[in-house]
């Protein structure tokens, strides 16, 4: 799934992505850390995976859309 990176805290490693939709998604340290990255920037297109329904809904991966 795509989305557009929101907010990141570098020192947390923890942030939040939104979907196309517009609904936002917060990702903890250990999504962050399963895509590999070392820095992210608001704006930029990443792909992340998520897992659950509704509320209990969550990002497991934040990597970089690639083309």
């Amino acid at each position: 799934m795509q989305a557009t990176a929101y907010t990141y805290d570098p020192d947390t490693r923890a942030g939040s992505v939104l979907l196309d939709d517009g609904t936002p998604l917060d990702f903890d340290a250990a999504a962050f850390d399963a895509g590999g990255l070392r820095l992210l920037r608001p704006g930029q297109r990443v792909r992340i995976a998520v897992e659950g329904e509704g509320e209990a809904r969550r990002v497991t991966l934040v990597t970089l859309q690639t083309f």
